[in-house]
């Protein structure tokens, strides 16, 4: 039991494990944004267009709910296009939204990669060997020796 303990707290204790803990929290919060968006923004928009009141209004009752006075004694069954179509317009906005996230974070690591191959070359350039100048003594010995041929 120590033994899966400690794995335990090995795999929680990553960084790993960390973000994506943070990324669920964060997606869920956007996703009730995006929800929000959808419900209350864009649907009565095209809503209008359909010219429903509501989403609601574009559902297919294939049978109506049967009634007992106020008791509901079988449920309406309804093929819900309305919620369909919102559905479809909460995933498109989030998937926009991961795809401009994905995007830039792969242009990021583009650019992150080019600064990085340019500083390998420029290291690269400043490991080459120059040639060994020559000392003092040298250059003396070298004008002491064009100085006696002459």
């Amino acid at each position: 039991m120590k033994k899966m303990f400690a794995e335990f707290k090995a795999f929680i204790s990553r960084g790993n494990v960390l973000d994506m803990a943070i990324g669920v929290i964060i997606a869920s919060a956007f996703g009730k944004i995006t929800t929000s968006l959808v419900n209350d923004v864009l649907l009565p928009f095209i809503s209008l267009i359909f010219g429903a009141r509501d989403m609601t209004a574009l559902n297919l009752v294939v049978r109506e709910a049967v009634m007992d006075g106020e008791v509901v004694v079988k449920e309406a069954i309804t093929i819900g296009f309305g919620t369909l179509v919102g559905t479809i317009v909460d995933f498109i906005l989030v998937a926009l939204v991961v795809f401009a996230i994905v995007k830039a974070f792969n242009k990021a690591h583009e650019i992150a990669e080019a600064k990085k191959k340019a500083a390998e070359e420029a290291e690269a350039v400043e490991e080459e060997p120059e040639e060994p100048k020559p000392t003092t003594e040298e250059l003396l010995a070298q004008i002491l020796e064009e100085i006696k041929k002459n």
